[in-house]
């Protein structure tokens, strides 16, 4: 029997890869599903572009799923369509689904901002802050599914930045989950319980692939929070948190870890044990802390108002669309205050001397071109 990340890796959908997806991309991809999926147009953004979802299964536990709410937020997304892909492809697995559940999944709840690279949607609205007020047409589009609906679980799909790490394993959080709080208190009521139980399965198994990098996602109440608002309503809401893997800035290796949790979540849900000590298991999962940065250069030499002295200074990218794509835009992000910090990547400057166009002094804001003592660096990255 092949393992999930066999599964991820046989069933990964090429025609998407990277971080910029768009509605024609996924729409691409729906053509390719067989009958037993329905396909069906459920809104319209505020801009006028489709909304889909895709529903099938005749079982008695129904689970939405939506992704992409954020549109620059497109790695749960390709998880999600490579899950799919398996569930079209292989007639045991999507036999045994509809036995079991009901599915209704929006793989682009928010298009406009996809199509923008913006985690708002074209008004400037985060979808994800406008839970309770549901002001915008996506979020209106979400509310009436969940009412017609009437989901058993709701898995809400995110990303998250390469800033998240874990502290206590000097791991980046390359999948990061929250049973959401429902009320200021953040009390576990059995709504909370039932979406850690799953949690707690998800992480077991994820585990196994990426140990030390599993996170527990803070749960600060927040009422237009969409997770938050579900499970207030009574709904176990999952938050899946697609973070960084190393060197994996396309983020097309992670999106093989989010398919294993899909499977994983399923299958836990389908199975539902008996389990103790669930709220245990689920708060000794590490918190999720911004705790990283993309590159630390260490031990570098300045001078400064005619004095030497070694410091560190960090470089984050910054995501760019340009030409239907995503740049990395490399730019001086912390200079020496960087003691609770670790570096995707980090280079000795073994005392050498920083000097760049603008000075012997990196400067916050600054592209990360420079030269530390005969070395150049352009965009972060040493020049061979």
């Amino acid at each position: 029997m092949k393992n999930s990340l066999q599964l991820a890796n046989d069933f990964l959908y090429h025609s998407i890869k990277g971080r910029y997806l768009i509605l024609e991309q996924i729409e691409v991809f729906l053509n390719t599903l067989h009958e037993g999926f329905t396909i069906q147009e459920i809104g319209k953004s505020e801009l006028g572009n489709k909304i889909s979802s895709i529903t099938f299964g005749h079982g008695t536990t129904k689970i939405l799923i939506w992704s992409q709410m954020h549109g620059n937020e497109s790695t749960t997304t390709k998880g999600l369509i490579d899950f799919l892909n398996y569930c079209n492809k292989d007639t045991t697995y999507f036999q045994f689904l509809c036995s079991n559940f009901t599915f209704a999944i929006v793989p682009m709840l928010n298009p406009d901002g996809a199509q923008l690279y913006t985690r708002e949607n074209a008004n400037k609205v985060d979808l994800n802050r406008d839970a309770l007020n549901c002001s915008q047409a996506e979020s209106k589009v979400l509310r009436n599914l969940v009412e017609i609906f009437k989901p058993d679980f709701c898995f809400n799909l995110h990303d998250q930045r390469t800033i998240f790490g874990i502290i206590e394993t000097k791991k980046p959080a390359t999948m990061s989950f929250l049973t959401a709080a429902y009320n200021e208190s953040r009390e576990f009521n059995t709504t909370r319980i039932k979406a850690a139980q799953v949690i707690n399965g998800i992480v077991k198994n994820l585990e196994e692939f990426i140990p030390g990098q599993i996170g527990r996602f803070d749960d600060t109440f927040n009422l237009n929070c969409t997770g938050d608002y579900f499970t207030n309503k009574g709904i176990p809401t999952i938050l899946f948190e697609a973070g960084h893997f190393k060197d994996d800035y396309e983020r097309d290796i992670v999106r093989k870890y989010v398919f294993i949790s899909l499977q994983s979540a399923i299958y836990h849900i389908n199975e539902n044990d008996v389990v103790k000590n669930v709220l245990e298991n689920y708060l000794n999962i590490f918190q999720n802390n911004k705790c990283f940065v993309d590159i630390i250069f260490k031990n570098v030499k300045i001078i400064e108002n005619n004095v030497e002295k070694n410091i560190n200074f960090a470089v984050q990218f910054t995501e760019v669309l340009k030409n239907n794509g995503i740049d990395f835009e490399a730019r001086i992000y912390e200079v020496d205050i960087l003691s609770s910090l670790f570096g995707h990547r980090e280079y000795d400057g073994l005392g050498e001397l920083f000097s760049s166009s603008y000075g012997e002094v990196p400067q916050i804001g600054e592209k990360a071109d420079f030269y530390i003592g005969e070395n150049q660096f352009v965009n972060g990255k040493l020049v061979d």
